[in-house]
């Protein structure tokens, strides 16, 4: 599905075609070891769906190059064991099927750059595209491109059938300003993410999200399902 011109929603991915760029953000590869630290037992599988998410996408898309837009790692303040070991294996499996891998910072990476020297992967804190520009989200920014690209929210939106209540990763595609903005879903496959009918938005791009459309990602495959607003009322 196109979200926008020359940019199609592939899973939870954005593929900015005229760049040939894919778009991934906030794996937080080692989230399953801070779980564990408190005391929840999970089974080791967050890397493995990763992995096979990836496989899917990349024979879709066949992008030349995957760019990670911020929130690869998951610890704040250091680099776990597992980090070291899953980070890397990660990049080793992005770098033998595209020619380059570039992570944008996020607010979880600020000491992610150890990891990517490993592999020499460039990591910067902005990425302007022919498409568009791509920051983390957790910072506004001063740019004069027509479109914005931004994770860190992790958007989802729980729809009720009846008696049940399901949630769903989304995309977001509003405004901020004069600018289109999109907000991209986490990848990570161990939480659907955050209700953005519930609350305030972390991302200061996200004050009024009200008329924003909502793109639901189900097996797979993207659906538009109208405004924000539409649900509330």
């Amino acid at each position: 599905m196109d979200i926008h011109p020359n940019i199609r929603i592939i899973g939870t991915s954005l593929f900015l075609e005229e760049s040939s760029v894919l778009i991934i953000n906030d794996l937080h590869i080692g989230y399953e070891g801070e779980l564990r630290r408190k005391g929840i037992m999970v089974p080791r599988f967050q890397l493995k769906q990763i992995l096979e998410k990836m496989d899917h996408i990349l024979e879709v898309a066949k992008p030349k190059k995957v760019l990670i837009n911020g929130d690869l790692k998951h610890q704040f303040g250091g680099i776990s064991r597992e980090e070291w070991k899953e980070v890397l294996e990660f990049l080793d499996y992005l770098l033998e099927r595209v020619e380059e891998v570039i992570i944008v910072q996020g607010n979880h990476d600020p000491i992610i750059k150890p990891i990517a020297d490993k592999r020499n992967v460039k990591v910067v804190q902005e990425l302007e595209l022919k498409e568009a520009l791509i920051v983390h989200g957790d910072q506004l920014v001063d740019t004069d491109k027509e479109v914005i690209i931004i994770g860190h929210e992790h958007p989802a939106i729980s729809i009720k059938e009846g008696s049940k209540i399901e949630k769903f990763k989304c995309f977001l595609k509003g405004t901020w300003k004069k600018h289109v903005l999109i907000v991209v879903p986490s990848f990570n496959p161990l939480v659907e993410g955050t209700d953005v009918l519930q609350g305030r938005m972390l991302s200061p791009f996200l004050t009024k999200i009200d008329d924003f459309n909502v793109y639901i990602v189900n097996k797979g495959e993207a659906f538009g399902f109208g405004k924000v607003k539409d649900f509330t009322d």
